[in-house]
Parts: structure tokens; C-alpha cells; sequence
């Protein structure tokens, strides 16, 4: 950690007293240590799971076929080829669609367990009868692991519920859970983490993540808040999207207050719809609302009709006036909401004119089919 002089410390003091988010920012950028992760300040589990935050974030993940089936390093990577008609072919494309919603089932967000074994019992006259721990385990069949009863005795004659760690390692050891290690491996250290991430491997961290911790270890937030914050901040998104891991990230960057660089990249790609989406989720989050008289409409609008399955090349004029309504109420949150305002009023002016492009061009072919 680095170290502030006293004026220093006078001047963020000063920071935090008129700015309080602007100077977190400022104090993170400071900081060279792990502890700079962001962390969640209360339970989010019950926001996460909600039924119309749920709707955001599958909406904002974004299902795209070719990115979810592509060929994987797996054992079997086989292609099957087969001749169709057009009505099996339909059949066939709703059944991947399913199966890819499956596939993108996001893993859960829940606050960071705090570990404090309870007591039983403290038995004086076992104090110094053994110079290591002593630990007991119902390994009865059947039972859920989370329930199952582990007990340990201290040097000092204690006799206590196990340490999460403890409990973990035990129930790996008699009931094993397929690709998940007794010891956390090395890649989850800070300096083997780092490395992945430089390649770019943001999939395959979380995915080994989902498997070698549960949601509410403190590994697991670390690990995942790394991971989140270096894709936010070197607007990788496209990493993860269409993955199960994009809207956990979405989440994590939006409860933040750090949205701009994803709402950035949104716009770039045009993907309009899912920019306001996200708009709507940071209202949700944060209980504020964008100061525009059709934001309620827009709103309803967004939550009351499932996002298009697949992304028309050539949207109908009733579609690119949907997206210029989008764009009008993200230019506004952008105002009232956003640090990064030149980027993205930029990259909105330039959203604005590929639209009245793209309207003149449609509204040109059907005046030419009318005419004929």
C-alpha cells in the first residue's frame, strides 16, 4: 500500500468530504495491493435474484449461438452433419436456443460469508492430551454437504463446529466433487491469476472459480472482483459476453457505480437495447431515475418484451425509432450519471448518424417497393 503524506491526506479527506464516490476512485488508483478489489457493503443475493434483475442481466448477456456452441479444447469435439427440411431446421434452432438459455444460466451472487465457528463445549481436563486438532465427521450418505455435521477439538480441550476451510476439505476428501482440488491451486494466487488474465483466459479463471469455490467464500469474491475490475478496465467485455459469467459482471460493475466503460462498448457495437437495459438496472441497484418523460414508458417497454433472440441485420424503420428513443434516454443518463461524458457523448453523436443513415436507406426501399 502506498503511502500518503500528511498533505495528502489532508486533500482526499477533502475529497471524500464533497465527492465521496469520486474519491474511492481516486483512492483505488492509488493503492498497488489486492485489497483494492471492490466488495459487496451489504447482502446482494436477494437484489441478484430478482425476477426483473434476472430479465436485465439474460437480456444484457446476450444470446449468440456461434460464440456459445464454438468448438471447445474438450475430448470430444466432433461434428455431426444432417440433411433437414425447413420445419425439422426450425425445430432444431428452438431446441438450441434452449439449450444455450441452459448453458447461460449465470452462477449466484450472495454476500461474502463470515466464518465464526460456534462452541459446544470447553473441556479443561483434555487440555495439552493432544498436540493436534481432532476432527469428527458423519460421513452418513445421503446428506447435503452444507448440513452435514463436522466437529473439531482444539488443543485446549475445545470442542467446536469446524472452520469453513476445515468442513470444505473434509467433505472433498470423503464425498469428492468431480475437478474441484482438497488445496486451492496455484492459479488463484495473486501472481498466477495475473498471468491468466494477461492472456486473456477471463472464461476459463470463473469457470474453474465456479467449480473450486462455493459463491459465498472469500476466494470466490476475490477471485471474481480481479477478474471483473481488469475486463472493466481494459474493455475486454467482449471476453465474456455470451457466457454465463457476463451479467454476474454487469451486476458486480453496476452495483460499483461503474458503468461507463461497459455502457461505452454498448454503444459502440449499437447493441442500443442493451445499453438502456443496463440503464434501467442501474436505477434498479441504485433508486434513481433519468430526469426524461418517457423513461417510465421506455422502462415498462424493456422489462414487458423479451429481448430478440438474434440481432437483424436490417431492422425495420419501426425498429430504428426504437433505437433513437434508446439513444435519447442513454444521452441523458450520460448527463446526469456518468464521468466519462466525452466518450460517450461522442460515440453516442456517431450511434445517432449511423441511425439517420440507416433510416434514410430503409425509408428509400420502401417508397421503392411502393412504387412498385
Amino acid at each position: 500500500m502506498l503511502k500518503l503524506s500528511t498533505s495528502g491526506k489532508l486533500l482526499l479527506e477533502t475529497i471524500k468530504t464533497k465527492h465521496p464516490f469520486y474519491a474511492s476512485r481516486c483512492f483505488c488508483s492509488v493503492s498497488t495491493d489486492a485489497e483494492t478489489n471492490l466488495s459487496y457493503d451489504k447482502n446482494p443475493g436477494p437484489v441478484f435474484l430478482r425476477k426483473d434483475v434476472q430479465k436485465l442481466l439474460g437480456s444484457i448477456t446476450r444470446l449468440e449461438l456461434d460464440k456459445i456452441f464454438r468448438k471447445r479444447s474438450v475430448k470430444d469435439n466432433t461434428v455431426e452433419y444432417k440433411f433437414m427440411t425447413d420445419d425439422q431446421l426450425r425445430e432444431e434452432v428452438k431446441k438450441s436456443i434452449g439449450l444455450a438459455g441452459r448453458m447461460l444460466q449465470m452462477p449466484p451472487i450472495v454476500h461474502e460469508m463470515q466464518d465464526n465457528p460456534r462452541v459446544l463445549a470447553k473441556e479443561g481436563a483434555l487440555k495439552g492430551f493432544s498436540d493436534v486438532k481432532i476432527v469428527f465427521t458423519d460421513i452418513t450418505h445421503g446428506l447435503k454437504n452444507s448440513k452435514r455435521t463436522i466437529v473439531e477439538r482444539l488443543t485446549d480441550g475445545t470442542l467446536q463446529e469446524a472452520s469453513f476451510e476445515t468442513r470444505k476439505r473434509l467433505n472433498q476428501i470423503y464425498f469428492p466433487l468431480k475437478g474441484r482440488h482438497i488445496r486451492m491451486p496455484s492459479m488463484f494466487e495473486a501472481s498466477e491469476l495475473n498471468k491468466i488474465l494477461a492472456a486473456g483466459d477471463h472464461e476459463f479463471i470463473l469457470d474453474r472459480a465456479c467449480i473450486q469455490f462455493e459463491p459465498y467464500e472469500k476466494d470466490y469474491h476475490r477471485v471474481t472482483a480481479t477478474v471483473y475490475q481488469h475486463v472493466n478496465e481494459n474493455k475486454l467485455f467482449d471476453s465474456l459476453r455470451s457466457t454465463r459469467h457476463f451479467g454476474p459482471m454487469s451486476f458486480f460493475l453496476t452495483w460499483h457505480r461503474s458503468v461507463d466503460d461497459l455502457l461505452l462498448d454498448m454503444i459502440k457495437r449499437e447493441y442500443f437495447r442493451n445499453g438502456v437495459e443496463l440503464i434501467v438496472l442501474y436505477c434498479t441497484l441504485h433508486d434513481v431515475k433519468v430526469n426524461l418523460d418517457s423513461f417510465e414508458q421506455i422502462k415498462q417497454h424493456i422489462l414487458g418484451t423479451e429481448s430478440p433472440a438474434f440481432e437483424l441485420e436490417d431492422r425495420t424503420t419501426e425498429q430504428l425509432q426504437q433505437d433513437e428513443k434508446y439513444l435519447s434516454l442513454i444521452e441523458q443518463f450520460v448527463i446526469e450519471h456518468c464521468l466519462k461524458k466525452v466518450q460517450l457523448n461522442l460515440a453516442i453523436a456517431t450511434g445517432r448518424e449511423m441511425l439517420h443513415e440507416r433510416m434514410q436507406l430503409a425509408e428509400g426501399i420502401r417508397n421503392m417497393h411502393g412504387r412498385q
